[in-house]
């Protein structure tokens, strides 16, 4: 079981976060505890993340939505480009963000956009041709 777990974590990190540029969560825990790093990449890219019950691309929307109403710039612009990797398009992302300012108001917007902006520069695709 748990060389199935180790596979999937291996699967869906290299879908999410492949070309990714910064240190990751796991690099950062890693440099402070290499046991509870490996537990916690196990349990959320092997297992959340890698749970099929709604589509990858659903799944990084959600996670937009979420880091844009908590502020979260940092986490967000990995997920930015976790969303793109599966295959969400800008404007997706763009309308995720923008949905949000009913919740969390226009700064936490403007945040993310500009993490989202940050993003599309990083993989070339600034600005946006759709």
């Amino acid at each position: 079981m748990e060389n199935d777990i180790v596979e999937k974590t291996k699967k869906t990190a290299a879908l999410y976060f492949k070309d990714v540029p910064g240190e990751r969560p796991y690099e950062l825990w890693r440099a402070f505890d290499k046991d509870l790093s490996r537990d916690l990449s196990l349990f959320i890219t092997g297992q959340m993340y890698a749970r099929e019950k709604i589509p990858h691309t659903t799944r990084q929307l959600v996670t937009v939505a979420a880091l844009t109403a908590l502020n979260r710039p940092d986490e967000l612009h990995l997920h930015i480009h976790a969303a793109l990797n599966v295959g969400c398009k800008p404007s997706e992302i763009a309308e995720t963000i923008f949905q949000t300012f009913v919740y969390a108001g226009m700064p936490a917007v403007n945040v993310a956009l500009k993490t989202l902006r940050k993003a599309l520069e990083e993989k070339d695709m600034w600005p946006p041709t759709e």
